[in-house]
C-alpha cells in the first residue's frame, strides 16, 4: 500500500510538472502565428528565430523571466513573457546575456514587468561579467501604463543608467536595432559599445507623426531615423546590415573578437566536464518525483534530494549533529566545489531541544547556518540554498532560546555574503524563512524554483485562520456586526486568495524568481549557473566607458 501511494504521489507531481512545461511552450510562442506572419511580411524574423541564428548550435540556453507578466495585465490582453526574451547562451563560444524584444507581443512595447525583467537581466550580466547583446525591436513604453513604467528608480530610465554603469565596468554591450527603436528607448543602443542596424528599421526620439505635431515638420521615417541615414549622415550606427540574418552573423563575428577575460591572481574557472568522464550524482535525478509531494506535506530527508544533484561521494556535512533542521555541507557539482544550505524536512531529535519539526528554523540551526555562510565567504565558496521552509520557530521556548537573535545573525550573514549565491526553491518559502534562506531580497545571483514551490508570508490555512480569529474577536467586542456565516465566507475568500498568490506562477510573473525549472533538471541547471557565477566579477572605476563622439 505504501509503495502504491508513493507511486501515485509521484505521478501527480510528474503530471503537474508536465502541465507547467506545456504552459511554457505556449508562452514561448509569443504573439502566435499571426504575430510571426506580421514579422515576416516586414522582412523580419520572429524573436526566437533570431536566437537560433545568433546562438551556437546545440548550445544550452538558460532563459530567465519566461513567466513575467503572467495573468497580470488581462485588461490589455495576454502579454507572454512580458514581450521580451532574455537569457544566457553561447555566442561564438562566449557565454552572453541576450535581451530581445518580441515585436509579436504588443509591438514589443514595455509594460512594468518588461522593464523589471530587463533590469534583472542586466544585473545578472553585471554580476557574472557577461557580455550583453540587445536585439531591439520595440514601440517603446506602453502609453496607457506610462505612470507605472516611466519615472521610478526601478523603471524604464534605470535601464539606460545601467547601460552606462555596465560600460564603465568594462563589460561589452552590443545593440542590434532590428525594427523600431523610438523615444527614450533610443538611448539604449547609443549607450552600447557597438551598434548594428538593419535596413527598414527606425531609430528616433520622436516618430514622423509626433514631429509633425510638435514642430510642424513633415518628414518620412527613413529620412528622420532610418538605418542608412544613421550610417551615412548622423554617424550613430557602426554597422549597416541588409537584413536580420546578416545582422546576426555580424554580431557573432564581433563577439568572437572579444579577448578572454583575465583577472590577475585568479585562475580561470574550468569549463564544465561532459560525457563519459564527467562526475555523476549518487542517485538518478528522476527519483526526486518519488521523494517529494505536490502538496508539500510529505516529509523527506533533504540528503536524499541532494544525492540527485551533487557529485557522488563528494558531500562533507558540516556540524551534522547540531542544528539538524538545516543541513549545511561542502560538496561538488560536476567537479566544482560549493557550499550547501538546505532545509531538512524530516522531524529530528536533538539532545538539547528534543523533537524539532522539519522545515522550521530553530535557534541552533540558524546559528549553524550563519557560521557556515561566514566560513564559505572565508574560503570563497559559492553557496547554494535549497528552500523548503515554513519559517522560524515560534512560542515561549523559542523566544527564550533567543530565536530573534539567532535569526538576525543568519540574516546578517546572508546579507553581507560576498560569494556568489544561488537559491533553489523546492517547496515552501514562507515568512522570514524566505529571507534567511536567501530569498530574492538578498541578492542571489540566480533564483529558480520547482513547480511545487510556494511563496507567501504564511500558508493559506494559517492566513485564513488568523484573519478569522481577528475578526471573530472584533465581533465579540461589538466592533463589527458580522454573522458567523459572513465570517466563514471571509475565511474561505482569504484562503482562496492566498492559494492563488502562493502558486509559483504568481511569483514568477512578478519577477520574484528567474525561472521555473523541472525537478529532474536541477543538477544540469546548477552546472550551467555555476559556470556563469564563477566568472571574474567586474571592478568598476569612475570613467565614462565607450560614448558616441
Amino acid at each position: 500500500m505504501a509503495r502504491s501511494s508513493a507511486s501515485s504521489t509521484g505521478e501527480v507531481l510528474r503530471a503537474h510538472c508536465a502541465a507547467i512545461a506545456k504552459e511554457e511552450a505556449v508562452l514561448r510562442e509569443g504573439g502566435g502565428k499571426a504575430g510571426h506572419e506580421r514579422q515576416r511580411k516586414m522582412g523580419r524574423l520572429p524573436v526566437r528565430e533570431r536566437f537560433s541564428h545568433l546562438l551556437d548550435k546545440d548550445s544550452s540556453f538558460f532563459e530567465i523571466g519566461l513567466w513575467a507578466a503572467y495573468k497580470m495585465y488581462d485588461e490589455w490582453g495576454k502579454i507572454p513573457a512580458a514581450g521580451v526574451v532574455a537569457g544566457i547562451g553561447n555566442v561564438a563560444g562566449v557565454p552572453c546575456m541576450v535581451i530581445a524584444n518580441d515585436a509579436t507581443v504588443k509591438a514589443g512595447a514595455f509594460f512594468p514587468q518588461t522593464t523589471k525583467k530587463v533590469i534583472r537581466a542586466q544585473r545578472i550580466a553585471f554580476e557574472c561579467s557577461l557580455p550583453i547583446i540587445y536585439l531591439v525591436d520595440s514601440a517603446g513604453v506602453f502609453l496607457p501604463m506610462q505612470d507605472e513604467i516611466f519615472p521610478d528608480e526601478d523603471d524604464f530610465g534605470r535601464i539606460f543608467r545601467n547601460n552606462s554603469v555596465i560600460s564603465a565596468a568594462g563589460i561589452p554591450q552590443f545593440a542590434a536595432i532590428m525594427g523600431n527603436c523610438v523615444a527614450g528607448g533610443a538611448y539604449l543602443p547609443v549607450l552600447c559599445d557597438k551598434i548594428l542596424m538593419t535596413k527598414g528599421s527606425g531609430l528616433y526620439l520622436a516618430g514622423p507623426s509626433l514631429v509633425k505635431a510638435a514642430i510642424g515638420q513633415i518628414v518620412d521615417a527613413e529620412e528622420l531615423g532610418g538605418a542608412q541615414m544613421h550610417a551615412e549622415i548622423s554617424g550613430t550606427v557602426d554597422f549597416f546590415e541588409k537584413d536580420d540574418p546578416s545582422c546576426l552573423k555580424r554580431l557573432r563575428s564581433l563577439v568572437a573578437l572579444l579577448p578572454e577575460a583575465e583577472v590577475p591572481g585568479r585562475a580561470r574557472p574550468e569549463p564544465a566536464r561532459r560525457g563519459e568522464g564527467a562526475p555523476k550524482p549518487a542517485k538518478d535525478t528522476n527519483t526526486v518525483y518519488d521523494l517529494i509531494s505536490f502538496d508539500g506535506q510529505k516529509n523527506y530527508d533533504v540528503r536524499e534530494l541532494l544525492a540527485t544533484i551533487i557529485d557522488a561521494n563528494s558531500m562533507n556535512e558540516y556540524k551534522a549533529d547540531y542544528g539538524k533542521t538545516i543541513v549545511t555541507a561542502y560538496a561538488r557539482i560536476n567537479g566544482r566545489p560549493v557550499g550547501i544550505v538546505a532545509n531538512q524536512r524530516l522531524q529530528v531529535r536533538t539532545r538539547k531541544e528534543g523533537i524539532q519539526m522539519g522545515g522550521v528554523i530553530y535557534s541552533d540551526s540558524a546559528d549553524k547556518a550563519a557560521r557556515f555562510v561566514m566560513d564559505c565567504n572565508q574560503t570563497g565558496l559559492p553557496i547554494i540554498f535549497f528552500q523548503d521552509v515554513t519559517g522560524f520557530m515560534v512560542g515561549r521556548d523559542a523566544e527564550q532560546s533567543g530565536i530573534i537573535r539567532s535569526g538576525a545573525k543568519l540574516v546578517n550573514a546572508v546579507s553581507n555574503s560576498t560569494v556568489p549565491k544561488i537559491t533553489v526553491v523546492v517547496g515552501g518559502s514562507f515568512g522570514a524563512g524566505n529571507y534567511a534562506m536567501c530569498g530574492k531580497a538578498y541578492d542571489p545571483r540566480f533564483i529558480v524554483a520547482w513547480p511545487t514551490a510556494r511563496y507567501a508570508v504564511m500558508g493559506a490555512a494559517q492566513a485564513s485562520d488568523t484573519v478569522f480569529s481577528i475578526l471573530a474577536r472584533a465581533r465579540e467586542r461589538g466592533d463589527k456586526k458580522a454573522t458567523q456565516e459572513e465570517l466563514e465566507e471571509l475565511r474561505a475568500r482569504v484562503k482562496q486568495s492566498y492559494e492563488e498568490q502562493t502558486d509559483i506562477r504568481y511569483g514568477a510573473a512578478r519577477g520574484w524568481l528567474d525561472a521555473i525549472i523541472q525537478p529532474h533538471e536541477t543538477r544540469d541547471v546548477l552546472i550551467r549557473l555555476l559556470e556563469y557565477v564563477s566568472r571574474p566579477t567586474p571592478h568598476a572605476r569612475f570613467h565614462t566607458g565607450v560614448i558616441q563622439v
